[in-house]
């Protein structure tokens, strides 16, 4: 569980760098400020409520200089936000005072849309309120995101330079780097004095991203030593500004000192204080080791899943699942003609130098391009099932350098609001063997079209609803979408290969064993090493994902059972509407019912199908 933000939307964003493609203030968002947001004078209840909606979200977003870069806001362009209890009791008096403002709207005058806002965003407030309770529950730094790496990520792909002034906010979040870390470091003092330390295997990764951070030039001058990844990151995007060469080396010279003198030092700090300690940490994974341990994670699974699923059928739910996607697996092994049982084919899958690009540049390139194509084909396609498409582009990127180590295998990251940056489907290509060709299929179609970039792209591109659900998430809704867009693929005639279609498999199969795991780690006090191994027991996996996938378990408790949660909503929503309906059903239709309001939790969504099963029917 992340630590506490301003906004709940940046959430969304944690661990995730965002494409460096040039920003511009999108004047929808940009030139709006809370109070302008309700200057006009509401007509109706509606009107007055949507206003509302407004600048409640602004508000936050004006309280978040991350927030506000991240929606290309350039108000606060040269601040970080505080971070700490005095920003978290901040945040707890805002949502008090915003459910209180709420509370005033008189519901029985709301047309429909308005009121589903309404009760979305009271939830969204009461549940914040009541989970500040958790708001040491977490580990401020740890292999999947945190203040440590989140600085470089953020200045490298968010923060834009198209000015000299916004070289110079640049250069001001470099200065602004030690008081950062230094709120960074209390609030691991913090949760250090009450017992909340990551487990051991967090700090070397911590350590080492963040040593990673202040290699290389200016930190290490060398004649052969190459830029650092911030180093690099200013100087080409000051290269670009058409300003004369002295204004350049000017702005280079002062980021030079800002690094040398600032952002070095900071994280030598912090370096030195995580070494400290690493001395005190155990192996203890679980969040039963937490205070209400219990309690704490049973909030956790209600939060993610949407649903009143306790760990245990959370857990035989994945239990039956593993079994059933098994089963569907061994008869493609037949398909493919060979001979040994379900574990010696994974052996194959796994090992077989046939399902590897190479482990180098040409490789990555290679595996890239693929990616790509596969993404464009499945674009070419998408009038089949959908009515309604993004009006942003997409890209392919490989995960950076400095942080390929630690990161997940893939993600996404969404598009700007006014469509300067696409949105972006990272790869992590720093261990080839944990990419195999026969999962490229699934994992674009998951990542990119028709998975995340259609589900998050066009709820931001929503008319007539409040950006509160259009920059909101449900992981439930958002990532079993993601999984669903592996899925419904196949009726379209794609997974042509036999092994891709595997792969598919493979990749369900591997969301089924993280409702198992999730829970046996923080309900059932699996250890580190039994979670491993009922993954390399039961996928076809890497070994090194499976390592990468438990110790995120661990320091994200509940959120890795969304997505299997949410899939089997939307395929059993999907089957109602289509017994239901008949000849009348088009998955088209369906498709849009269930983008069209943005993320919801999945009780809405049902709702929305069944009104909308009435009406067709």
């Amino acid at each position: 569980m992340p630590i506490k933000t301003n906004i709940s939307f940046i959430a969304l964003s944690l661990s995730l760098a965002f494409s460096a493609t040039a920003i511009a203030a999108p004047t929808s968002i940009a030139q709006l400020s809370p109070s302008e947001s309700v200057a006009h004078k509401a007509h109706s209840e509606s009107e007055k409520a949507n206003a509302l909606f407004e600048s409640i979200f602004m508000e936050n977003v004006m309280a978040s200089p991350i927030s506000q870069t991240h929606l290309g806001i350039k108000t606060d362009y040269d601040k970080w936000d505080e971070m700490g209890d005095a920003a978290d009791d901040a945040a707890l008096a805002r949502d008090k005072k915003h459910l209180a403002q709420l509370k005033q709207i008189n519901t029985r005058k709301l047309d429909r849309q308005t009121l589903l806002s309404y009760q979305l965003l009271t939830q969204k407030l009461e549940q914040s309120i009541k989970d500040d309770k958790w708001r040491y529950h977490n580990y401020p730094v740890n292999q999947m995101y945190g203040g440590h790496s989140q600085i470089a990520s953020f200045l490298i792909n968010q923060h834009q330079i198209g000015s000299v002034e916004d070289a110079k906010a640049y250069i001001s979040r470099l200065q602004g780097v030690p008081k950062r870390l230094s709120q960074l470091q209390t609030a691991l003092e913090v949760r250090e004095g009450k017992g909340i330390i990551a487990p051991k295997f967090v700090f070397p990764y911590v350590i080492n991203d963040s040593k990673n951070i202040i290699n290389g030039a200016p930190f290490t001058p060398s004649s052969n030593k190459e830029d650092s990844a911030l180093w690099s990151d200013f100087k080409r995007k000051v290269s670009k500004l058409e300003i004369s060469d002295s204004d350049k080396e000017n702005l280079l010279r002062q980021a030079k000192l800002a690094l040398v003198e600032d952002v070095k030092p900071a994280y030598d700090k912090l370096i030195a204080y995580m070494t400290k300690l690493e001395a005190k940490a155990d192996t203890r994974d679980g969040a039963w080791k937490f205070p209400e341990g219990e309690t704490y994670y049973n909030n956790a699974l209600a939060r993610t899943t949407t649903t009143d699923m306790t760990a245990n059928e959370i857990h035989e739910l994945g239990l039956a699942e593993v079994a059933r996607i098994h089963s569907e697996m061994r008869a493609i092994m037949k398909k493919v003609n060979f001979e040994g049982s379900l574990t010696e084919f994974f052996k194959f899958m796994r090992e077989d130098e046939q399902f590897y690009y190479s482990n180098d540049d040409k490789g990555r390139q290679a595996y890239l391009t693929e990616a790509t194509a596969l993404i464009d084909t499945m674009s070419s396609r998408l009038d089949e099932v959908f009515k309604v498409k993004p009006k942003a582009p997409m890209i392919v990127k490989q995960v950076e350098a400095f942080r390929e180590k630690s990161a997940g295998k893939a993600f996404y990251n969404n598009p700007s609001p006014d469509g300067s940056r696409p949105g972006t489907y990272y790869a992590n290509l720093y261990d080839m063997k944990a990419m195999p060709k026969y999962q490229m299929e699934a994992l674009a179609y998951h990542e990119g079209t028709p998975g995340h970039h259609m589900q998050i792209a066009i709820a931001q591109e929503l008319e007539g609803v409040p950006k509160f659900r259009k920059f909101g998430g449900y992981t439930a809704y958002i990532e079993g979408w993601g999984l669903y867009s592996e899925y419904f693929p196949k009726e379209m005639g794609m997974y042509s290969d036999p092994y891709s279609d595997f792969g598919r498999l493979a990749m369900e199969l591997w969301r089924a064993c993280r409702l198992v795991v999730d829970t046996g780690i923080h309900a059932k006090k699996w250890t580190r090493e039994e979670s491993i191994e009922y993954y390399v027991s039961n996928t076809p996996n890497a070994k090194s994902d499976a390592v990468k996938m438990v110790e995120r378990h661990v320091v994200m408790p509940s959120q890795a059972t969304a997505y299997k949660v949410g899939m089997l909503k939307l395929l059993a929503l999907r089957d109602k509407a289509q017994q239901a309906l008949g000849d009348k059903f088009d998955i088209r239709d369906f498709h849009t019912i269930v983008l069209k309001n943005g993320p919801v939790p999945l009780d809405v969504l049902e709702s929305e199908i069944n009104l909308w099963i009435e009406q067709s029917s």
